[in-house]
């Protein structure tokens, strides 16, 4: 679903293993400290539990706060599996960009090149549309979240196994409305982009982008909690149940087995707060991509949103202590999370917590964000 924060919302590689220090009181006046009080300050607003991390060089330290399952009443575990939403478009991104490193695509090909007449109705052409552009959100394309039959199925949780092919969800994106922009002349956040970008890596490649993210990223850097779902919609193994307030009378409700096929290559990735810091750290530190491909990935354009900037994935602002931060988020039914990494994502703070119903920004969003940028200025 769309990044909150922009507001709605190779070769085996050796890293640091995290060291996991002392349980952090929320008095206490560190990055940690802070996030702990922020996360405490999210359970108030009516988050069932949130996770955090905050990693400075090789050293980590853990935040937790509610539950990880209502029903059980178990502490959120800050090592569990949760669903990371638009976190996935890095990996995406990642997987294109090495495509390109290998000759096999450019960026400035157009959708067309790769995905003839995908992108061919209401006023749409793909062959005037790159690959960069649904990568940096400037493409145009509408966002398909917004269809009314596909927001009710996904918000209701009531078809978790319902099939939605990825060119179905670019079909309902194109219907919405005609062009409003010439491709690359303005920014606009788009799950439809990164639906088109798996696409892209299938015709590339012929395997699904689950496989591809699994074989370039996900192995080499041992991210043994993450997956890249595709059809079964339940999580297994140690996991945060994620919950959605309903519309009347804000009910509290189980959505952990949720519609998968529904966000796909925009959204469907699970992990832990371990494997996404591992993975943005190798991400931002190039790690996973030669120098000119990392600097593409890191090639931003203005959002109209402040001093929030767009690359490849992964956004870039200025924090109100100075301090310039990448980051992204993700937001699917159930689960909310967010990290902040600096240059080379030496240091970094990440969060998910577990409600989302589908509407942005909450309480809960607005308190355990200033957290998390107050917690990545202290460190």
């Amino acid at each position: 679903m769309k990044s909150v924060r922009l507001m709605a919302v190779g070769a085996t590689l050796t890293l640091a293993v995290l060291t996991a220090a002392a349980p952090v009181h929320a008095d206490t006046p560190t990055a940690a400290g802070i996030l702990q009080s922020g996360a405490q300050k999210g359970i108030a607003d009516g988050y069932p539990g949130v996770v955090g991390l905050v990693r400075s060089g090789d050293s980590a330290q853990y935040v937790s706060a509610g539950t990880g399952n209502t029903a059980t009443k178990v502490p959120a575990d800050p090592q569990a599996q949760f669903r990371m939403g638009s976190n996935t478009k890095a990996f995406i991104a990642t997987v294109l960009l090495q495509l390109e490193a290998e000759g096999r695509l450019s960026l400035d090909d157009s959708v067309a090149r790769w995905l003839p007449g995908a992108v061919d109705a209401n006023g749409y052409d793909g062959s005037r549309i790159t690959l960069r552009q649904l990568l940096n959100q400037t493409s145009d394309l509408p966002d398909f979240v917004h269809d009314t039959s596909f927001y009710n199925s996904y918000a209701s949780n009531r078809e978790p196994a319902r099939a939605w092919p990825p060119q179905t969800l670019v079909d309902l994106g194109l219907a919405l409305r005609r062009p409003s922009a010439e491709p690359g002349e303005k920014w606009a956040y788009s799950n439809t982009n990164y639906v088109l970008a798996g696409m892209v890596i299938k015709a590339v490649t012929g395997n699904d982008p689950a496989i591809e993210v699994t074989r370039r990223i996900i192995e080499p850097l041992g991210l043994r909690n993450t997956f890249f779902p595709t059809s079964d919609p339940a999580l297994r193994g140690n996991y945060l149940h994620g919950y959605a307030y309903g519309w009347l009378g804000m009910v509290l409700t189980d959505v952990t087995v949720s519609n998968v096929q529904a966000m796909g290559s925009a959204g469907a990735m699970v992990s832990t707060l371990d494997d996404l810091a591992t993975f943005t750290r190798a991400l931002l530190g190039g790690r996973l991509l030669p120098p000119a491909q990392e600097a593409e990935l890191k090639t931003t354009v203005a959002t109209g949103s402040g001093d929030i900037r767009y690359g490849l994935g992964i956004s870039r602002f200025q924090l109100p202590c100075g301090q310039w931060v990448w980051s992204h988020n993700g937001a699917v039914l159930g689960y909310f999370s967010t990290w902040y990494a600096d240059d080379d994502g030496d240091k970094q703070v990440l969060e998910a917590n577990t409600e989302y119903h589908l509407q942005a920004p909450t309480r809960g969003q607005t308190d355990t964000d200033k957290a998390m940028r107050d917690a990545f200025c202290a460190l």
